[in-house]
């Protein structure tokens, strides 16, 4: 086990510095041959922040590339969808052919025709209301994402930014923005050997151009010369022409470090500053744990094992006080025991995704991936979540084990289904593609009924047959009276103190990971991320049994839900951040994009606190188990 955890440490600090592009073994690259057809897939629109420091995202709705209202240029015979993966679907991707004549290395810097299309002027205006909204075209190339080069202000590195705008609405076109309808395709390609090609690199470069837009006769189209931009009208019908250039370039990156271009980290030393500030506050808090649990606990323990059993000593010592308490059934135990349960199977899922992650398993080429696993860890690790449940229940006192059953395979998942197929209702209403279809409902009640209840079903056989984790000391039939408590050792003041530590070792690389959601910035720092999250988990379980030792010593007995409700205090403080990103980064103009935003931060905020709370149970009742089993009691 050691040399495993030197081993993923070493792979995650090996991440740390860039974020290169690894691939799934047995993955292998498509070797072109000169005239061999290329093919340029479309995906959805989707918004992103624009360049400047001020700039907000506007929208969080998807639109199908072939949305009637864009009239974009359709194949022969009519698009034709892609299949996708499960976690593809899941993160907005509709992948459909088009209509673009790429042969490799053929073709170079040859202006061609498109086609023209007709706009009325309700589909020009919601053209123009996409544009001011930031929209931008996806496209895939030999699973490369085509991206226009920009430099990082900070850094002054060049990278890849996936999605090119589809108009411009900045400067002289902030009234009546400019649509882009030409195309300046730039296929970067590397040459293992003779007459091989790989394709390492796609960038566009989009421009607007009008004048006259009707379909020229003859060779008379020409890309390069100077015309004004095309500015759609509201109040007529609008001639559209698109045309495309494509350029080939050959590049000295191979295939294997092509992604090394488009994976770019911003500043990675605000990066490093989180880590290094995580770190201090995690060996802050180990520290005060180990003197609180070596030394005063320690000396507590040999003071009291030292006296004489009959003597009066209940007056003395405050947390030993509460050792016939300690172990009492709180209430709930079957809501607790369902929590927790279902907190260890999301723990197990993220903990086994991450190192998927670092291991490299999780290619960028491979849409999708990251989410699918994540759907599969779930799914089959509802075998954790039946044991962890049932056994915490039984160790609770509890006795209904076909409800605790039954329960922890269905109330957590239903609460999941439920807020996503209402968020899904309110992206169909929009017209968005960002809505899951039926099929994929369909497969995921599938996974959940046929897969993941059943083996949560047989985990919590398995977790009761094992029964109940034996307690050190007895309980007393008689509760204790709770003396009264100060204002800091409450429930909701300990549960928002507590989570201000975990949020603030993860708050910096919370940041990014909104953005890679909301605002479809790739995100592949998965070294990073994987150190905060283990920084996280040791903050939340050291935190917690912190502050259950504060209240044991205060005489209140009540820790299994205040040790739950302290682990899970950063969820407070995530759904706090939310709101401050929302009023900083976004601006959202419609009710929709308002709604999906603080229902998809709600689910985080859920996941969070059924996480941290599991980690901060599991490790205070190891903790409380140890302290009592240290003493000598009658």
């Amino acid at each position: 086990m050691a040399g495993m955890r030197r081993c993923l440490g070493f792979l995650a600090l090996s991440l740390l510095g860039s974020a290169h592009a690894f691939y799934l073994p047995g993955a292998a690259p498509h070797d072109y041959v000169s005239g061999e057809r290329v093919e340029l897939f479309v995906n959805a629109l989707t918004p992103m922040i624009a360049g400047h420091d001020d700039a907000k995202l506007k929208s969080l709705i998807n639109y199908d590339y072939y949305n009637p209202s864009f009239h974009f240029c359709q194949p022969e015979g009519g698009p034709k969808k892609q299949p996708e993966s499960i976690g593809s679907i899941l993160f907005g991707d509709r992948i459909f052919n088009s209509p673009y004549d790429i042969e490799m290395v053929q073709g170079n810097d040859t202006c061609r025709l498109l086609c023209v299309e007709n706009v009325p002027p309700e589909d020009a205006k919601f053209i123009n209301d996409r544009i001011r909204e930031d929209y931008a075209i996806n496209w895939l190339v030999d699973g490369l994402p085509a991206a226009e080069m920009k430099e990082d202000k900070r850094t002054k590195e060049v990278f890849f930014d996936m999605g090119f705008n589809l108009g411009n609405d900045e400067g002289e076109f902030e009234e009546m923005p400019a649509l882009h309808n030409h195309y300046d395709i730039v296929l970067r390609y590397h040459s293992p050997r003779d007459d091989v090609y790989r394709i390492v690199g796609v960038l566009v470069w989009p421009s607007s151009r009008g004048g006259p837009q009707e379909a020229p006769s003859g060779d008379e189209l020409v890309c390069g010369s100077d015309v004004p931009p095309l500015i759609l009208s509201e109040t007529q019908n609008n001639t559209v022409r698109y045309t495309y250039r494509v350029m080939w370039e050959k590049s000295d990156t191979v295939w294997a470090t092509r992604w090394d271009n488009y994976l770019h980290i911003f500043d990675p030393r605000i990066h490093w500053f989180s880590l290094i500030n995580a770190v201090i506050v995690v060996v802050f808090l180990c520290v005060m744990v180990s003197m609180i649990l070596v030394r005063t606990v320690s000396r507590d323990i040999s003071r009291y094992n030292a006296i004489d059993l009959s003597e009066d000593v209940q007056e003395d010592w405050g947390w030993k006080l509460v050792h016939g308490e300690v172990f009492r059934t709180p209430q709930n135990p079957m809501v607790l025991s369902v929590l927790v349960g279902n907190g260890a199977q999301l723990c197990a899922m993220v903990a086994v995704t991450l190192v998927f992650a670092l291991l490299g398993f999780l290619s960028p080429s491979n849409r999708g991936s990251l989410a699918t696993v994540m759907m599969i860890c779930w799914t089959f690790f509802g075998c954790i979540g039946g044991y962890i449940s049932s056994r915490v229940y039984a160790s609770l006192g509890g006795t209904n084990k076909r409800r605790n059953s039954f329960f922890t395979a269905t109330i957590m998942p239903t609460v999941v289904f439920m807020i996503v197929f209402l968020l899904d209702l309110f992206l169909i209403a929009a017209g968005s593609s960002g809505a899951v279809p039926f099929g994929t409902l369909l497969l995921i009640i599938v996974l959940w009924f046929g897969i993941s209840a059943p083996l949560s079903a047989v985990g919590s056989y398995f977790g009761s047959k094992h029964g109940a984790v034996p307690n050190p000391v007895r309980v007393n039939q008689i509760p204790r009276q709770i003396p009264p408590q100060p204002t800091y050792l409450r429930p909701w003041a300990t549960t928002i103190l507590a989570g201000v530590l975990p949020f603030g070792a993860a708050f910096v690389e919370l940041y990014f990971v909104l953005s890679s959601l909301f605002a479809s910035r790739a995100y592949y720092a998965f070294g990073f991320l994987a150190l905060t999250a283990a920084l996280v988990a040791l903050t939340t379980a050291t935190v917690t049994i912190l502050f259950t030792y504060f209240i044991l010593c205060r005489e209140d007995y009540r820790w299994h839900w205040r040790a739950f409700l302290t682990g899970g205090g950063s969820a407070f403080w995530l759904l706090a951040y939310g709101v401050v990103y929302w009023a900083s980064r976004l601006s959202l103009d419609s009710f929709s994009s308002t709604v999906l935003y603080f229902g998809y931060l709600l689910l985080l905020a859920l996941f969070d606190f059924l996480i941290t709370g599991t980690i901060g149970f599991l490790a205070t009742y190891w903790a409380v188990r140890r302290l009592y089993s240290a003493i000598r009691v009658d």
